[in-house]
């Protein structure tokens, strides 16, 4: 190995996934060796929502067994485990304080029992590192960059200056885009999550649609004019309500409602996240968080930025990277360890509300 190759094993429990990695780093590319990930969406589907407490069960359950299929995954033995992994990196927050504590108090005892060093990673620092999965100087990543962060949990803008060095430029004011298309999905009566089953319903209406199809559905677009980076989505899923019941036949129309209430969240992204790259002068945009998955985001903004923006380079995760997993944490660390950016083992802790 080089003298900056490294294999950073990943711990991600933030919310409801259990999921370990192993990834080996240089100065050119991150290759990912394993990335288990135990899913529970099928358990919190019933409650429309993640409950804390069955959450926190399912990883203490799981960690264990997602650690050994990380390992085998990745070829090595466990016997010299402490030879193949050079540091650990594990979520420390923002999450679940349930959640956090499993992923945190197995780390902390591998780091014990391998004599490896720990370093705590924040959430939504892993999901923007899941761009530099792959070769990623050969992809032309340049600071300044701009990132995107949205998600169940976060809708955020970071002006990101350097490894490690972020300024948030804004926020959600109340609910993130994810949460606003699971509220919408339960409106509709479409389950849970929201977000895969209303772009699957809004695609339906792209493939099917007919000129005079509907009459036009006047959604807003929350704070898309102001002059700060802030989100706003409440005000959104408030107007949707309110459209389903003035609508007695919304049933029918199901494919559409849900085209333009995605429609309505990708235009107030889409604006605010041009306008911090202009400001900003940003030489890259990055994607980052669960919901860019949504292929008419991807698709949109993908367009946009050839149109208005064409010095502008932009990155958007692999599917398998955007919801959360363990690669993402162990490239964050990976960053980390390089600057021997460890953290002390018995100071590490949980934050549910961690700041970038």
């Amino acid at each position: 190995m080089s003298q900056e190759s490294k294999r950073i094993l990943g711990i991600e429990t933030s919310c409801d996934e259990t999921a370990v990695s192993i990834i080996k780093g240089d100065d050119k590319r991150i290759k990912v060796l394993s990335n288990a990930v135990s899913s529970q969406i099928n358990i919190h589907k019933k409650y429309s929502g993640v409950i804390p407490e069955v959450a926190a069960r399912e990883h203490v359950v799981n960690v264990i067994p997602v650690l050994d299929e990380a390992i085998k995954e990745s070829g090595v033995s466990r016997d010299n485990i402490s030879q193949y992994i050079q540091a650990l990196a594990v979520t420390v927050g923002p999450g679940l304080v349930t959640s956090l504590m499993t992923g945190i108090e197995t780390a902390k005892a591998l780091s014990f029992a391998w004599d490896i060093p720990i370093i705590g990673i924040n959430h939504i620092e892993g999901h923007i590192y899941a761009n530099f999965i792959g070769d990623y100087i050969e992809s032309n990543i340049e600071f300044p960059v701009v990132v995107l962060t949205v998600s169940g949990g976060h809708t955020m803008l970071v002006f990101m200056k350097d490894h490690g060095d972020y300024e948030v430029l804004g926020t959600t004011r109340d609910d993130a885009a994810g949460e606003a298309f699971d509220k919408a999905a339960q409106l509709m009566e479409l389950g849970y999550p929201g977000g895969p089953v209303i772009s699957e319903k809004a695609q339906e209406y792209i493939i099917n649609h007919r000129e005079g199809m509907w009459s036009s559905l006047a959604l807003p677009r929350p704070m898309n004019n102001t002059p700060d980076y802030d989100f706003s989505f409440s005000g959104l899923k408030t107007s949707l309500l309110y459209q389903l019941r003035k609508d007695s036949e919304w049933r029918n129309k199901i494919s559409y409602y849900c085209y333009e209430f995605q429609q309505a969240i990708i235009d107030v992204l889409i604006t605010k996240t041009l306008k911090a790259v202009k400001d900003k002068n940003a030489k890259t945009l990055m994607l980052a968080g669960g919901v860019t998955a949504n292929q008419k985001l991807r698709q949109d903004i993908s367009d946009k930025i050839k149109k208005e923006c064409k010095d502008i380079n932009l990155f958007i995760p692999l599917f398998e990277f955007t919801t959360d997993n363990a690669a993402m944490i162990a490239t964050a660390g990976y960053f980390k360890a390089k600057q021997k950016q460890f953290n002390n083992l018995k100071d590490l802790t949980f934050l549910a509300n961690k700041k970038l």
